[in-house]
């Protein structure tokens, strides 16, 4: 952007939908027999597809501004799509991503080959539906995981049997987003979230190893590669094509992985070149706003979007106490460089959080609602 466009930015939106959305019923019925092999991918697609109809309307009939297809099209927020590069494959973790109170399936990624691009992803058929079943007037809104996923949980311990060092496994894994982004944008893609929970992990480990210098410098060196690799992969894109990032706690079955405030992670946070930070600020796991300045850095084309209201628990927040927060976060970051969403999706996992349908749909009025109240727009 230009100096020109100070003030105008289009997104994030001053109301935003972070990306998935609670399974229907149908759909869950559709997943099962797929799996048992009652029914064939063509069949699933195509129920999926109708499911996915569904929830748009819901969003637009809402007022939302951007819509997302609920990540119907996938089992894991991340996995899936990661599984659809070339050069990565999935196989058996055996253990359970260490949530609180709760024990997932053990999914995971890992490398059989050189990171590349995929002309043939999956993914975009599934954008080309979403777009065109959106409205004119509102925008397709395509998320997938960031590329730092791939640091964690082993999913790149034997990088070192195709490439000769880490930087050029780095370099590919950027320049495959790159082109990923970029087919995206030929597709119609104007608006593409990349969700990380790498940020919350290592605010839990750069606490944990505070007194251990080599371990904590391990963590340190992660962060560092995050950036390098994100920026890269953000380089030289399209200008008017918005790229935000999703910062997450963890989110299956209305539990979480990781607590800490943004304080140690917030000098990185603050040097990633995206259009838009979505942070979760539901609950006192999330810290204070004080890391906000750093985060957002002074980049007047930067929008900080407050993840106040949960999308783990039913019950509607308290109004008059979501406005104050936001005011009290325009202390260090102007109120014009801020907007309002749940602080996560409603389903990272197919299994998704526990609320109704229509306790989700009354959530995403509400952020709508405030956020009117707020900006009056």
């Amino acid at each position: 952007m230009t100096e020109a466009t100070v003030n105008k930015i289009q997104f994030p939106n001053r109301y935003d939908v972070v990306g998935s959305l609670l399974r229907t019923d149908e759909l869950k019925v559709a997943r099962d027999n797929f799996e048992t092999g009652n029914i064939i991918q063509a069949q699933l697609t195509a129920i999926q597809y109708e499911e996915t109809k569904k929830i748009v309307d819901e969003q637009v009939a809402l007022g939302l501004k951007d819509v997302t297809d609920g990540e119907f099209n996938r089992s894991w927020w991340h996995l899936d799509f990661l599984w659809g590069l070339n050069g990565v494959s999935t196989y058996d973790y055996h253990k359970s991503y260490n949530f609180h109170g709760s024990k997932t399936r053990t999914d995971n990624v890992e490398l059989v080959g050189k990171i590349a691009y995929n002309p043939e992803h999956p993914f975009f058929d599934s954008f080309k539906y979403l777009a065109s079943i959106t409205p004119d007037g509102v925008t397709p809104k395509q998320t997938i995981p960031s590329p730092s996923m791939l640091f964690r949980d082993n999913r790149s311990d034997n990088w070192s049997e195709f490439y000769d060092t880490y930087n050029e496994y780095l370099t590919d894994l950027a320049n495959a987003y790159h082109q990923t982004i970029l087919h995206f944008y030929e597709l119609g893609a104007r608006y593409v979230q990349l969700d990380d929970t790498t940020w919350a992990f290592l605010i839990s480990k750069l606490h944990e190893t505070a007194d251990q210098p080599e371990e904590h410098q391990k963590y340190l060196q992660i962060a560092q590669d995050a950036v390098t690799v994100i920026n890269a992969l953000l380089k030289d894109l399209p200008e008017d094509l918005t790229v935000t990032t999703h910062i997450c706690r963890g989110n299956f079955q209305s539990t979480y992985l990781f607590a800490g405030g943004y304080d140690d992670v917030a000098e990185y946070l603050g040097q990633l070149n995206y259009d838009g930070v979505f942070l979760e600020y539901d609950d006192s796991r999330s810290g204070s706003f004080g890391p906000l300045a750093k985060i957002w850095n002074g980049d007047k084309n930067k929008r900080i979007v407050l993840g106040l209201i949960t999308s783990k628990q039913p019950k509607l927040e308290d109004q008059s106490t979501i406005i104050d927060r936001v005011n009290e976060a325009a202390q260090y970051v102007p109120l014009e460089n801020l907007a309002l969403s749940t602080q996560c999706g409603f389903a990272s996992t197919e299994e998704g959080n526990k609320l109704t349908q229509q306790q989700q749909w009354d959530k995403l009025r509400f952020v709508i609602q405030t956020a009117e109240k707020i900006w009056g727009e």
